[in-house]
């Protein structure tokens, strides 16, 4: 099975949290031990937002400051790939052409964000599509997608199962819902319906929650 692990930056960077980091390194290899080709891709989180901040203050222009937080979520992936390969692993793909020659070549690719205005959602979504991907994992902060944001509206309900076009709808219908745009960004959204690749949003705090996924256990938000 050809699998994107879309690591969030709140999971593991947020603070830097390398037990966690380690978890997934496990995660990872049990997978490929299992003939399962994976991409992970890795958000910057709090670092990358702190550095933005640091950018800005500097006078950085916004596609500068956007080319620093890539930065930031590459040295998240290096540290990833580095644990996983050792010293020969340490280069992290800066495309989509790499991260498919890279998985090609090892059966495992991990990668940071790609350039400026290009979420790290939208960069799973791609290399998903370039590599006819049979799944998408979200290992995020929240259970599942909501109705709205559950840290403000103890009234938000979780989505068990839902359709792209239910979501298109549900980002549509108020795009002021912070729960919805931090847990599926929009651009990688349209991209995932076009494609019709399965997706399921799980709590990535617990990294077993991507073996149960993997095994069709009712586990966080699925949506296809």
């Amino acid at each position: 099975m050809k699998i994107v692990l879309r690591i969030g930056g709140s999971v593991i960077a947020s603070p830097p949290n390398p037990r966690l980091i380690n978890k997934y390194v496990e995660i990872i290899r049990q997978l490929s031990d299992k003939n399962h080709q994976i991409v992970t891709v890795v958000g910057g989180g709090r670092p990358a937002r702190d550095f933005i901040q640091i950018a800005k203050a500097l006078g950085l222009n916004e596609p500068e400051q956007d080319e620093v937080a890539i930065s930031v979520s590459r040295i998240f992936a290096q540290l990833i790939s580095m644990r996983l390969g050792g010293h020969d692993w340490k280069d992290v793909p800066t495309s989509i052409a790499e991260a498919v020659e890279t998985l090609q070549k090892r059966g495992i690719a991990v990668m940071g964000g790609l350039r400026p205005g290009m979420t790290t959602d939208a960069v799973a979504a791609l290399v998903a599509s370039e590599i006819n991907a049979d799944l998408i994992v979200k290992a995020t902060n929240q259970e599942g997608v909501y109705t709205k944001d559950p840290e403000k509206y103890a009234d938000a309900e979780k989505i068990d199962e839902m359709s792209f076009e239910d979501l298109s709808r549900l980002l549509e219908r108020d795009r002021h819902v912070a729960g919805i745009h931090q847990i599926v960004d929009p651009e990688a959204a349209r991209i995932l319906r076009e494609k019709g690749i399965k997706t399921i949003i799980v709590n990535g705090f617990n990294p077993e929650n991507i073996k149960a996924a993997l095994k069709g256990e009712k586990v966080g938000t699925l949506i296809h």
